[in-house]
């Protein structure tokens, strides 16, 4: 502070590192640069940049500043590298193995391609002290009801649900329900519904999701070489399914060769 000058304040030329707009400063920084070298933004979906030389392409996807490369043409991947490189202060990691708690098994000779989420499921059943539990063979089946008749009914059930941590451990379901785990599309969505006003019965259940994860934790979401490659959608419905409210609860699956996407 200058005397005589304490109510004056710093103007910023240049972001720093911590600041809550130095990410939005970066993306603007990075998409200047990106644009400038050819490769355009996908418009539904942002930071995920595409190339094209002719038949040719280049995948960019960026998260805050990792970066992810996937190309056609090795050249084209390189020369993208290069740019990145004289632009940025870089660190080429290779072939990519691990990205945002997803493991990426690659088989050439098969021609297929697994993201798997074991070690993150490990960490998440050690957090919520299921590491050692024995495993179910389903998530919810059929017949399986929730509702709000479930709720606590008296306030020392209230105030014994206040200790559980039911609102955490749906959330890491479900950071692997949009990575990986479709199969665990239907019952995070249901069990979404109480975290305001759960009940015991509720928490019995993400604690057999946990139990399914354990028996299942080495499945991989995988995709399959192919020449043809065209979005496949399923959909349903059951009728009035909801006890609560007789609201119907819909499903969809979109897959792209050979494993779910959406």
């Amino acid at each position: 502070v200058v005397e005589g000058k304490e109510h004056l304040g710093c103007k910023l030329k240049k972001s720093i590192y911590g600041l809550k707009q130095a990410s939005r400063q970066w993306y603007l920084k990075f998409d200047e640069v990106i644009r400038r070298f050819g490769f355009k933004e996908n418009a539904v979906d942002n930071c995920i940049y595409v190339k094209f030389k002719g038949s040719k392409f280049t995948i960019l996807v960026l998260y805050v500043d990792d970066i992810l490369l996937a190309s056609s043409d090795i050249n084209m991947l390189l020369e993208t590298k290069r740019f990145l490189s004289s632009n940025f202060d870089m660190k080429d990691l290779g072939e990519a193995s691990y990205v945002l708690g997803i493991e990426i098994h690659r088989d050439r000779s098969k021609g297929t391609l697994g993201l798997s989420q074991k070690a993150y499921i490990d960490r998440v059943l050690k957090r919520y002290n299921m590491h050692k539990c024995s495993a179910t063979p389903a998530p919810v089946v059929k017949g399986d009801k929730f509702g709000k008749f479930q709720s606590p009914k008296t306030q020392y059930e209230v105030d014994q649900m206040k200790a559980v941590p039911y609102a955490s451990a749906v959330g890491s379901i479900m950071y692997a329900q949009v990575c990986t785990r479709p199969d665990l599309a239907y019952v995070t969505g249901v069990l979404g519904r109480y975290q305001k006003n759960l009940g015991l019965d509720h928490w019995k259940a993400v604690k057999k999701v946990l139990r399914y994860l354990q028996g299942t934790k080495n499945y991989m979401l995988t995709y399959g070489k192919s020449d043809n490659l065209v979005v496949v959608d399923y959909s349903d419905a059951d009728f009035a399914g909801c006890v609560d409210d007789k609201k119907s609860t819909s499903g969809y699956i979109f897959t792209l060769a050979g494993g779910a996407i959406s």
